[in-house]
């Protein structure tokens, strides 16, 4: 009767953790990301510009600032497009990153990032091209604000 009682016990608490967590998982979605972003520098680059998330069938307009340091050189404006994972709300999307990323572009090239935001759990996976004369390999920081 006792291993019966303890194994009821465990099952009861099982169940109790899974539809605990069951629903906050499968209310984070995704979402699509477009953005132009523009950056020059020496060592340090700075840079801003703006993109669109789409979410639920809705376009939110959004601004991006940000500086990266280490070994960057140039100047040039990136096109990136990709996914927004985690997002429980459109203004999940908004706040700080961190990133790590490298590319080229020499008239045109490639690149790829991911950024991720820890107060809000949001990871922005992004690639797409650069025009421009630019060599970067450099840790960044990117703010996003929604407009």
């Amino acid at each position: 009767m006792r291993k019966h009682g303890k194994r009821v016990l465990r099952i009861a608490v099982l169940g109790l953790l899974v539809t605990a967590i069951l629903p906050t998982l499968s209310r984070a979605e995704t979402g699509t990301v477009r953005v132009e972003f523009t950056k020059g520098g020496f060592i340090i680059g700075v840079g801003g510009g703006r993109g669109v998330l789409t979410f639920r069938g809705r376009n939110y307009p959004f601004r991006v600032s940000g500086m990266s340091f280490g070994a960057t050189i140039g100047g040039s404006t990136n096109q990136f497009v990709g996914k927004a994972f985690n997002l429980r709300k459109a203004t999940d999307l908004a706040g700080n990153y961190a990133a790590m990323g490298a590319g080229g572009a020499l008239a045109g090239g490639a690149g790829g990032v991911q950024l991720q935001n820890s107060a809000n759990g949001v990871v922005l996976q992004l690639s797409g091209i650069k025009m421009g004369v630019e060599l970067s390999a450099a840790m960044s920081g990117v703010q996003i604000a929604m407009e």
